[in-house]
């Protein structure tokens, strides 16, 4: 490699550095989009002069606008980021993005200025996490996936649920400026974080350099190892190569499919049901977003400042034991928390109903009913990108020509971008219009009855099919 050795070389590449940087990057996409939402109705009145009557429309377009574009754009995210050498660029660019969205919230005088924004807010959203999700793979493997997004998505879950309150309670003391302040504040320790940022590979590259070798011991102790084994089990490479075939891409795939490679595993059964896993839980947490507000304060009384507390009760169980339950995937597999998680999820929201009007005791009642739903959201975290994960490397795997030199895995967390967007727009729709119909505790019932479907899904294809359903 031309040039210098980047100063700072060692630490800018350190695993703890890139996997900070990208739960950064994760929480201030979610921490911005809730920041904002709860002063998009007064944005509208008083600076674009709205009718009160048209707020609530233009509220949910806005709200819209955002969840479409990252939906759309996700997949693409994902194809341009397998195409590239460098996964650092494309997270740059999609964090000028967002600062672009911000300003333009900020500034915006205009209806179609306020759309654009959320559109690009929304082009961030899908950025950031396709290719945050891809370099996390890279950096820490298959291997510690399932801890590392655990420890994650406990962090950025606290982004995602307090971002709305505290947006709420800066607005009423500080105004527009207090709210944007603290967005330029987070984005500006983020476009640091991702400027410093070394990706694992290049690294590697002047580190070779610097040895002035090829790494050329590694693969000769591989092909012994593989040798060894060989001699020890003759039949184990016969079985390995009748897994692989299982894997084989068949050729004349069309050209929209060697396009977009991912397209020809999303036949695979296991991959869909870990997307179904990665919706499943975007509406679980978009139900608790939607829902608990409201019935704090139907039930207690309770202002917004007291229903965002509510929200520490579902937080900390996910926080605490997100990176034990991650541990958990990575040693037993993914099978075990799916079908654990979403089974145990089933008869607490049903207690969810046990909660009804009065003072302290049922205020502590409905807490403990939120910190069990939080263990259970703990548990179910990570093993849908685990289990999508080691099902797109068996096919990478086995069609290394196919996939090219990095693989399918950006396109692959594009997909599920797309899925968890998709689950985060249609929860509160779905929450809000059944609570309406039905009532809260029948809600809950519902959801539950999706956690059950989910369950038994996750018996029959999470991690392979149990031995009890093969084929003899």
């Amino acid at each position: 490699m031309a040039g210098s050795k980047p100063i700072g070389l060692a630490w800018r590449s350190n695993t703890l550095f890139i996997v900070s940087t990208v739960g950064i990057g994760l929480f201030t996409d979610l921490f911005l989009y809730g920041l904002v939402v709860p002063i998009l109705p007064f944005i509208l009145r008083d600076r674009v002069s709205l009718p009160e009557d048209q707020i609530q429309t233009y509220v949910s377009a806005l709200l819209a606008a955002y969840a479409g574009a990252s939906v759309l754009f996700s997949p693409p995210a994902g194809v341009i980021a397998d195409k590239t050498s460098s996964r650092q660029a494309p997270f740059l660019l999609g964090l000028v993005a967002l600062l672009a969205a911000t300003l333009m919230l900020f500034l915006g005088q205009s209806v179609p200025v306020l759309i654009l924004a959320r559109v690009l807010q929304g082009v961030s959203g899908a950025v950031v996490w396709t290719i945050g999700l891809a370099l996390l793979l890279d950096t820490v493997g298959p291997a510690n996936l399932g801890k590392t997004v655990g420890s994650i998505f406990g962090f950025i879950s606290i982004g995602e649920l307090a971002a709305p309150v505290l947006g709420g309670v800066v607005y009423k003391k500080a105004g527009y400026p207090g709210v944007f302040g603290i967005g330029f504040a987070i984005l500006a320790i983020d476009f640091i974080m991702r400027l410093l940022l070394i990706e694992k590979k290049t690294a590697a590259k002047w580190e070779k350099q610097d040895n002035g070798t090829e790494d050329d011991t590694n693969r000769q102790d591989d092909g012994t190892a593989t040798g060894e084994d060989g001699d020890d089990n003759e039949e184990e490479p016969l079985l390995r190569k009748k897994e692989e075939d299982n894997y084989k891409v068949p050729d004349g795939q069309s050209k929209v499919v060697r396009s977009f490679p991912i397209l020809y595993i999303l036949k695979d059964p296991r991959l869909l049901v870990a997307l179904l896993l990665a919706f499943n839980q975007a509406t679980l947490l978009a139900t608790y977003d939607a829902t608990i507000p409201t019935e704090a304060e139907e039930l207690f009384g309770f202002d917004s400042l007291k229903s965002g507390l509510l929200f520490i009760a579902l937080v900390l169980p996910y926080l605490l034991l997100g990176p034990v339950a991650g541990w958990l995937v990575d040693r037993y597999g993914p099978k075990p928390a799916a079908v654990l998680g979403f089974g145990y999820l089933v008869p607490v929201l049903i207690l969810l109903r046990l909660a009804r009007p009065g003072g302290t005791p049922e205020i502590v009642l409905f807490c403990a009913l939120l910190s069990l739903c939080g263990l259970g959201m703990a548990v179910i975290g990570s093993p849908s990108i685990v289990e999508a994960s080691y099902v797109v490397s068996q096919y990478n795997n086995a069609n290394p020509e196919f996939f090219g030199e990095q693989g399918p895995y950006a396109q692959l967390y594009g997909i599920n971008s797309m899925v968890f967007s998709f689950g985060l727009t249609v929860g509160p729709l779905v929450s809000g219009l059944l609570r309406d119909r039905i009532g809260y505790g029948n809600m809950n019932a519902v959801v539950a009855g999706l956690c059950l479907v989910t369950a038994v899904l996750s018996v029959i294809y999470v991690g392979g099919k149990p031995n009890f359903l093969r084929r003899k």
